[in-house]
């Protein structure tokens, strides 16, 4: 028994929780939740009050910690940050360069890398950084944060910070965490502060993204910060052989982009002699053409083909009072916007305190100095004694006091200097008091209308920082680029009509019986057969359609076919009309009713001035044996429909005449069953 015991007490915890893997699921379960959480909440998510991820805050208290004016080397900025984020210098290093990029919080010196080019940043040792002034001026109030510990208790760290700038939509942000993922679209400086003083006015507003490397987007399907957005470069046209690309879509940068080209060129989508480079600040990709190619189609294809155009989907998930919530745009400006008119509150309020304490200090100053109250403690022997004198003697001027005298009060009052007592000037106390009271005053009036002070405020962080961030992005409502409209017809389909075998591989042996087709692989080929059959194929390398096959061609809705076939039933002829019919791929279709007699007797495509003779076998009775019919008389039907039949008699042969001169009269066709041949 023993024995047992001692084994027991040597065998690994790790062995004897496998033994129970209850246990182990619970422990499983409990910690994937926290881990859940915890990156939720502590790295991929932005809050919405300040807009801003844990490492990305973390960045700017660094930096505002740090703060003397002048640059700082980032890998001292870093190395500094990390005593408040426990993920390592790589993470830190690139969200401070990212944040740097974006243009509004931080101060660049040195290389960064280029957003266009996607190159990147020097090492942290080579550039330098600071925080720009409108983040020292909006970002950061000590009076209105709320500090917590560190990872590792030696120093404190902002929950949030009280910023005054929507720096969620400013900023845009990207993260994904587990089981969700947020995509929030960058918005423009001056239209989110314009838009925040139109809901103060109480009007109503509407916000659309603005990517810093421009392009146009199509906010057709954008829903509120979710739905969808098509983004495009903007391409411009040099001369008849270039075009270049000055503006990207969102994420897009001119290497992937070029990478698109050149591989949409080798698929031979589209064609290009060379691509060039030459971005430095500004987007410049030159494509050259070659011979026989021009730029609208070539424009047509890179929208089609390419990265020139992409589509984006934003996820607007935040977190809101400590949970993952989806928002919308509007809904998020104006969640700031209260939280501006707040803090704004709030920081004059603690304005209003601080202007109060030094009103009633110096008050105090100068009725202890001008009522010579300090010569009422020349006798007194003690500190309590003293004390109690001065409380005593500013009893009857409690009225001219803001607030009841404290014993913090008397003890500052007791701390003047001989000399300064000896030196103290009426006047200038009485302008400092008179300036105070003005102060409160001015104070006290922006609070009594704090949407007007609000407005204000927005109004001028508008005229100082404004003209710095114009929209790059243009809005426009562009259509969708049809792939095979842009597609290059670039592909030969052969019919070889003696082995029955269609297809791209196919090659012609009998001009006058295979049939050639040129195409696109994006294209859809419609055959008709000549027992009735139709159907619709994808172009492939090689298939077996039969020796039937009557006729092939792009399908295209603008298509009119006039056909006469004879009903094998009846044996008699109908012609009809119709329009290229709606299809599902590879599927069998009839355009009139299988039998073995059946089949197309006259076949031609066109919308007008189709004209063909009907010959009829040969009566006795009848005064004639052929007939001529307008085509263009018959109505358009669906291709199931039967049509009209020409004649009760049997038709011989179908001759087409478009473009040819009459020389027999025709017969009314129209009438369905009538013609010159039934008149005896």
């Amino acid at each position: 028994m023993s024995d047992n015991m001692e084994e027991n007490k040597t065998v690994p915890k790790k062995i004897q929780d496998e033994k129970n893997p209850g246990k182990l699921h619970k422990l499983f379960d409990d910690n994937f939740l926290d881990y859940t959480a915890y990156v939720i909440r502590e790295r991929a998510i932005p809050d919405i009050n300040d807009g801003l991820k844990p490492v990305q805050r973390r960045i700017l208290q660094t930096l505002h910690n740090m703060d003397d004016g002048r640059f700082h080397k980032v890998a001292n900025v870093v190395g500094e940050t990390m005593k408040l984020h426990p993920h390592g210098d790589q993470s830190i290093f690139a969200a401070l360069v990212n944040l740097a990029n974006k243009g509004y919080v931080i101060e660049r010196q040195g290389n960064f890398g280029n957003i266009y080019t996607g190159d990147q940043a020097s090492a942290p040792r080579y550039i330098e950084c600071r925080l720009t002034p409108m983040a020292r001026e909006t970002l950061f109030n000590k009076d209105l944060t709320e500090f917590v510990d560190s990872y590792d208790g030696r120093m404190l760290e902002p929950v949030s910070l009280p910023a005054k700038l929507p720096m969620l939509l400013m900023l845009g942000a990207e993260g994904i965490a587990v089981g969700m993922a947020t995509k929030i679209m960058p918005h423009n400086f001056c239209e989110l502060l314009e838009c925040q003083i139109k809901y103060l006015d109480k009007e109503e507003f509407i916000l659309f993204p603005d990517f810093p490397k421009g392009g146009i987007v199509d906010v057709s399907d954008y829903d509120h910060g979710n739905g969808k957005l098509r983004c495009r470069a903007k391409i411009e046209t040099v001369d008849d052989k270039t075009i270049a690309v000055t503006e990207l879509p969102y994420h897009l940068t001119t290497q992937s982009l070029i990478e698109s080209v050149e591989k949409a060129a080798k698929a031979g989508k589209l064609k290009i002699t060379s691509i060039n480079d030459y971005t430095a600040e500004n987007v410049e990709v030159e494509i050259k053409l070659p011979r026989g190619i021009h730029a609208d189609e070539t424009i047509d294809a890179l929208y089609a083909f390419t990265d020139c155009e992409v589509n984006v989907s934003p996820n607007m998930v935040v977190i809101r009072d400590n949970m993952p919530t989806i928002v919308q745009v509007e809904e998020v400006l104006r969640y700031n916007t209260d939280c501006l008119i707040r803090d704004l509150e709030k920081e004059l309020n603690i304005e209003r305190s601080r202007l109060l304490d030094k009103l009633h200090a110096r008050k105090l100053e100068q009725i202890f100095i001008e009522e010579r109250l300090y010569k009422e403690i020349e006798e007194q022997t003690s500190y309590k004694a003293v004390v109690s004198t001065i409380r005593q003697a500013l009893l009857p001027f409690a009225d001219e006091l803001i607030r009841k005298v404290t014993k913090d009060d008397i003890e500052r009052l007791l701390e003047i200097k001989i000399k300064r007592i000896s030196r103290y000037d009426i006047n200038k106390q009485q302008k400092e008091i008179n300036a105070l009271e003005k102060g409160i005053a001015v104070v006290d009036n922006h609070l009594k209308d704090m949407i007007l002070f609000t407005t204000n405020y927005i109004k001028g962080l508008l005229k100082k920082y404004g003209k710095e961030f114009s929209r790059k992005s243009r809005l426009k409502e562009f259509d969708e680029v049809s792939v095979r409209a842009a597609a290059m017809s670039n592909m030969t389909v052969t019919y070889h009509r003696d082995s029955g075998f269609m297809g791209s591989i196919v090659k012609v042996e009998n001009k006058r019986k295979d049939i050639e087709l040129t195409c696109s692989e994006y294209d859809r080929i419609l055959l008709i057969f000549k027992d009735g059959l139709y159907k619709v194929v994808n172009v492939t390398e090689k298939v077996f359609l039969g020796k039937e096959l009557l006729w092939m061609g792009v399908v295209s809705r603008d298509l009119v076919f006039n056909i006469i076939y004879r009903s094998g039933l009846e044996n008699l002829s109908y012609c009809k009309r119709f329009k290229m019919p709606k299809f599902i791929i590879n599927r069998e279709y009839r355009l009139f009713a299988e039998h073995k007699r059946s089949a197309i007797q006259f076949f031609v495509l066109g919308a007008k001035e189709v004209r063909v003779r009907v010959s009829l076998v040969p009566s006795a009775r009848a005064r004639y044996n052929a007939i001529e019919i307008e085509m263009d008389d018959y109505l358009l039907k669906g291709a199931a429909a039967k049509g009209k039949r020409i004649s009760a008699r049997v038709v011989r042969r179908v001759s087409n005449l478009t473009g040819k001169p009459r020389k027999v009269k025709a017969v009314n066709a129209s009438l369905p069953g009538l013609s010159a041949d039934d008149a005896d």
